[in-house]
């Protein structure tokens, strides 16, 4: 696919922001959202988002909680709080902005600022817990949100924000930018002929024409990193093209880098397999220095930002004086290298760069499906849902928006009206045919394709059966919009604000009984064609839906019999807090956790079978429509 160019798609981008002519502070809030989820790559159900725009909200337009990665070996989560200032439109008057509202965002983290509103308050109560208890990995972001990307003044003046930010807040604290360019940057498919140039100044030789080979000295590749951050504004930009993004600091290997990196960091290169860095291109100067045309670490992401995050905190934490200790770590950090791969792939060299990433992390903990961005999986079902069934399967965030500036700059293109997420599917099939409610609501990891849930769906299947593929994402499709038109989800009515992803379970769980009752199989490719069936039909879907409804309504319902508020675990284990509750893994998947929940489900079964005003039940138009 060809990628627009900027202004349609901006143009393109900001539809959904301007619909239904919002006032000014909500056009701030539907833009900050959107483009801070694309710029993570997430779904908004799977993100804790806090409103705080409007008088005296501390310089935070809106908060967002992301629990990011899961350690394989631990569990153990690493929590970041996007602090975003949404810049949009006239909001945005260059560098004083930047500094002013920086200010008022640092005296917020740092309790100077003593009116705020009360939506304020409380995340600055949260901020503060949060600071109290973080741990090695978690941090607190700043984000500037603007339509257009930093001049390099502005971006120049994030430097001195992060300064400030770590003098008052401490190393917790960081500063990025992001913009709709951003976006479209990260949905390219070719590299330009001229693009962004990046040195390094690295100890390597050629190797034939196209591979330098050779060691970098860790002070100079945490040099490099800044560079490239200081030039695109976003760091992660660099891992674009490898398998998979930084994991933290939890894991046994990380944490051993960490401490090899703290206690001996002139030994680092004997211990670590080191990075590959491919380009469009490379000229090496006579003093050494590399200079890299659109570069890309493809292996070696958890040493880099590894590297970037112990060097980070002792050369950019603040501070006039001197520290005798942190002067002689960084006199052993000198002679500290990593061994180091740069290889040229050319402008059009994507097919070997796909190579390349496969092979140099197919030696290290990386798994099959780590690398199904790379494959065709994702191309297959994005072809087949376009070709089966008219709809546009955004792989990437913000690929939609891409998508429509080229329909409309094109109108020979092909015409797409619908368009759906495929991490959004993953999770609904995720919740409704694995049962995975409470990690659905909870987390976004486990979906991902180095995720517990995502290689639990994809895993071939048994009995020769076909695995998963088009149909069950278009059954997840049209589950999806069903939800989306009854209102679950985020800003629909109390009961079903926090139950969209407990709607897909009890729906599935519903169908299975019907099906289960017909002696029909029950596993889950025959589910996704069933459930195609009966959503198509007026009939059947509404026979399904309603009684999908009122189980969850009533579920949700204070007072009413066998509700949610009368599990004994959510008072007892979690001290009637719903949205913790909700986000356990063992919610709806265990009989002992939440009995009143399995208590509806048999109530609702046995109420499918029960004709209703002279009319058949819902178990036999659901039977009639499944065949």
């Amino acid at each position: 696919m060809s990628t627009p160019d900027f202004e349609a798609f901006l143009t393109a981008w900001k539809d959904s922001i301007v619909e239904g002519k919002p006032a000014p502070t909500e056009l701030g809030r539907r833009f900050a959202q959107k483009i801070v989820t694309q710029w993570l790559d997430v779904p908004e159900t799977g993100l804790e988002i806090v409103y705080c725009d409007g008088a005296y909200d501390g310089g935070i337009d809106i908060a967002v909680l992301d629990t990011g990665g899961e350690d394989e070996d631990s569990g153990l989560p690493s929590h970041t709080w996007y602090l975003v200032q949404s810049k949009y439109g006239s909001a945005f008057a260059g560098t004083p902005t930047l500094l002013i509202e920086a200010q008022k965002v640092i005296e917020t983290l740092d309790g100077r600022r003593a009116r705020l509103n009360s939506l304020a308050e409380g995340l600055q109560e949260r901020l503060s817990v949060f600071r109290a208890q973080a741990g090695p990995s978690d941090r607190i972001v700043l984000v500037f949100a603007t339509e257009r990307p930093l001049d390099a003044a502005q971006k120049s003046v994030l430097a001195d924000i992060r300064a400030m930010g770590r003098q008052h807040v401490g190393s917790i604290f960081d500063v990025e930018a992001v913009s709709v360019e951003t976006i479209l940057a990260r949905l390219a498919d070719e590299t330009p002929e001229v693009g962004l140039q990046i040195a390094l100044d690295a100890h390597v030789v050629p190797s034939g024409a196209d591979l330098l080979v050779g060691s970098t000295r860790l002070v100079d590749l945490y040099r490099f990193l800044v560079s490239y951050r200081d030039a695109t504004g976003d760091l992660d930009g660099i891992y674009e093209k490898n398998v998979r993004r930084f994991l933290g600091g939890r894991g046994k290997v990380n944490k051993g880098m960490q401490d090899t990196l703290r206690d001996a960091p002139e030994r680092f290169g004997l211990y670590n397999n080191g990075i590959t860095i491919v380009a469009a291109d490379w000229k090496q100067d006579d003093s050494g220095t590399v200079k890299l045309t659109e570069p890309y670490i493809v292996n070696g992401c958890q040493t880099s930002r590894t590297i970037w995050d112990v060097f980070h905190r002792r050369y950019n934490a603040g501070g006039t004086g001197v520290d005798p200790e942190i002067e002689t770590w960084k006199a052993r950090a000198n002679d500290g290298a990593v061994v180091t791969k740069i290889v040229k792939v050319g402008a059009a060299g994507e097919q070997l760069l796909q190579a390349i990433t496969r092979y140099t992390n197919s030696q290290n903990a990386v798994r099959d499906k780590d690398f199904l961005a790379l494959s065709s999986d994702f191309r297959g079902w994005q072809l087949g849902m376009a070709e089966r069934f008219d709809i546009y399967l955004e792989v990437q965030r913000g690929g939609w928006d891409s998508q429509k500036a080229l329909q409309n700059a094109k109108p020979s293109f092909r015409q797409f009206t619908h368009h759906v997420n495929a991490a959004d599917l993953i999770k609904v099939y995720g919740a409704g045919w694995l049962g995975e409610v409470g990690t659905a609501f909870g987390k976004n990891p486990p979906f991902l394709p180095e995720g517990a849930v995502f290689k639990r769906i994809t895993a071939p299947p048994e009995d020769s059966l076909e695995p998963f593929g088009v149909n069950d994402l278009f059954a997840s499709y049209l589950l999806q919009a069903a939800a989306d038109e009854l209102g679950f989800g985020r800003g629909g009515q109390t009961s079903r604000r926090q139950s969209r992803f407990l709607f897909y379970m009890v729906a599935i769980n519903l169908l299975k009984d019907v099906l289960s009752r017909q002696q029909r199989p029950t596993d889950h490719r025959s589910v996704s064609l069933a459930l195609t069936r009966v959503l198509q039909d007026e009939s059947a879907r509404a026979a399904l839906l309603y009684h999908s409804v009122e189980l969850i309504d009533g579920y949700f319902t204070q007072g009413s019999e066998a509700c949610i508020f009368d599990e004994e675990t959510l008072q007892n284990a979690y001290n009637g807090d719903l949205n913790t509750f909700l986000k356990s893994e063992k919610f709806g998947r265990s009989l002992d956790f939440s009995p009143k929940l399995f208590e509806r489900l048999t109530l609702a079964k046995m109420a499918m079978g029960m004709p209703m005003g002279g009319q058949a039940s819902a178990r036999s138009v659901i039977s009639g429509v499944i065949g």
